[in-house]
C-alpha cells in the first residue's frame, strides 16, 4: 500500500501517524515544505521517501510531487494530511489522481463551508443554530431582529476560532461592517451551553472504531481574541447523548475512513426553537483530529493508542487495538508569558509531578490558541481536573 502524507512534520506529533502506518507494512511517502535535514529522526525513520516542495500552497508543485511518487512507486492508495488547512487541497489531489479512499473535491464544500454544514445537521436530526451569510448591514440587522443579540460572526471558511466575533448591539454590528473584509462571514444566533467535542475514528461504513469526548472552555473565541489561558480535558467516558448526536452527524456527512472532530453545545438551559436543557446542538464539523496535543491526551485518558487505531483502520478497515478498562481524565492547562500566577512552575511540578505526562513550551505558531507554557496531567476524575486547572492558572 502506498500512502502519501502531506506535511507530515506539522504538527510535530504527526510523525506518530506515519510510524504506525510503517509498522503496518505501509509505504509512507512524505511531501512537505521543510528541508529533509530539519525533520525529526522519528519522522525520517517512518518515511520511505520525502519530497520537499518550496511551497505547499503551490498546487502545481505539489501535483508534480504526487505524480513523481505515482511514477516511482505505482498507484497511490491513500493521500492525507489530517490537517484542516490542507483539507481542500487533499481532496483536489485525490480527485486528480483517482485516489478513492477519502473526500473527493466535489464534496469538499459541505465540510469547509460552515453555512453548508447546516443541511447535513438537518439530515442527522441534530439541531443547530440559525444562521445567515452576512452580506450588508441592513441584511444583518434583519437577521438580528429575528434571533436577537448577541450573535456570533465568523468566516464561513476558517480554522478554529480565528477572526470570530461576538456582537452584542447595533453599534458593534455597524463597526464590524464598517471594515472591508475579503471573505464571506456567517452570522449565527448565540447558544448558551457547555462546549464538547465528539472525536472518533470511523471505518468505511462511517461506524466508529474509537470514540472520545473532550470538554472545552465556554469560548475558544475569547481565548484567541483576548489571549486568555487555555484549559480543557479529555474525559474517560462519552455520554450516550453525545454518542448518538456524533454518530448521526458522521453518517449524515458521509465521514467515513477518517479521524473526525465534531463540536457540539450541550444546552445549559432551554432554547426556544432549538432544544431543551441537556440537548446537544451541532456547532461545527472538522474532518481531522482535534488540534494540538489532544490525540495524545486521548491516549492517556483511554489507555490506548489512537495513532495505531487509525493506522489499523487504513490497512484493515477494523480496530485491532484492544479497549482498556482503565479510564482517566487527561487535563491540559497553559499559561501566557509575562503574567504572574499564584503558584510557580516549580510548585506545579512538585504537586503534580507524578501525574504529569507532558510539560513543554508551545511553538510560536500555535501559541495564540494554545498558550506559551503547557502542563498536561493524567488524573482520576473531572473534579480533580478542575482543581488542577485552578492550581495552575490562578493569577497572582
Amino acid at each position: 500500500m502506498n500512502f502519501i502524507f502531506i506535511s507530515p512534520q506539522f504538527p510535530h506529533t504527526y510523525w506518530n501517524f506515519c510510524d504506525r502506518l510503517k509498522k503496518n507494512g505501509v509505504n509512507v511517502l512524505g511531501i512537505g515544505d521543510a528541508p529533509y535535514d530539519a525533520l525529526e529522526d522519528c519522522l525520517k525513520n517512518s518515511l520511505t521517501e520525502y519530497y520537499k516542495v518550496d511551497s505547499l500552497e503551490n498546487y502545481d508543485e505539489v501535483f508534480r510531487a504526487v505524480a513523481f511518487f505515482s511514477f516511482k512507486y505505482g498507484k497511490i492508495d491513500w493521500l492525507e494530511s489530517n490537517n484542516e488547512y490542507w483539507l481542500e487541497q487533499d481532496a483536489r489531489l485525490r480527485t486528480d489522481f483517482h485516489i478513492t479512499t477519502g473526500i473527493q473535491y466535489d464534496r469538499i464544500g459541505s465540510f469547509k463551508h460552515k453555512s453548508a454544514m447546516k443541511e447535513n445537521y438537518r439530515k442527522a436530526g441534530v439541531p443547530s443554530a440559525r444562521c445567515h451569510l452576512a452580506a450588508t448591514l441592513p441584511d444583518a440587522l434583519e437577521f438580528v431582529r429575528e434571533v436577537g443579540y448577541p450573535i456570533i460572526i465568523k468566516p464561513d471558511i476558517g480554522v478554529g476560532a480565528s477572526d470570530t466575533h461576538k456582537i452584542t448591539n447595533d453599534k458593534e454590528l455597524g463597526d464590524f461592517f464598517a471594515v472591508e473584509r475579503p471573505v464571506s462571514y456567517l452570522m449565527e444566533e448565540f447558544i448558551e451551553g457547555d462546549l464538547l467535542s465528539y472525536d472518533a475514528i470511523t471505518d468505511s461504513h462511517g461506524d466508529p472504531l474509537f470514540e472520545s469526548m473532550t470538554s472545552w472552555p465556554p469560548s475558544i473565541m475569547d481565548i484567541v481574541n483576548d489571549e486568555l489561558e487555555l484549559a480543557y480535558y479529555v474525559a474517560g467516558e462519552v455520554p450516550e447523548g453525545l454518542k448518538k448526536a456524533g454518530r448521526a452527524t458522521v453518517k449524515a456527512f458521509g465521514a467515513d475512513r477518517r479521524f473526525v472532530h465534531l463540536e457540539f453545545f450541550r444546552l445549559t438551559k432551554d432554547k426556544p426553537g432549538i432544544g431543551k436543557r441537556g440537548d446537544y446542538v451541532g456547532l461545527e464539523v472538522n474532518m481531522r483530529p482535534a488540534g494540538g496535543y489532544t490525540p495524545d491526551m486521548m491516549n492517556y485518558a483511554h489507555s490506548i493508542d489512537v495513532y495505531q487505531i487509525w493506522a489499523d483502520m487504513v490497512t484493515t478497515d477494523s480496530r485491532i487495538f484492544p479497549s482498556s478498562d482503565r479510564e482517566y481524565c487527561c487535563v491540559y492547562a497553559s499559561r501566557r508569558d509575562g503574567r504572574s500566577y499564584v503558584h510557580s512552575h516549580e510548585e506545579i511540578l512538585a504537586r503534580y509531578g507524578a501525574n504529569m505526562v507532558m510539560c513543554e513550551r508551545i511553538p510560536e505558531i500555535l501559541s495564540g490558541a494554545m498558550g506559551n507554557q503547557m502542563y498536561t496531567a493524567k488524573l482520576g476524575s473531572e473534579k480533580e481536573a478542575e482543581e488542577f486547572i485552578a492550581y495552575a492558572l490562578t493569577r497572582a
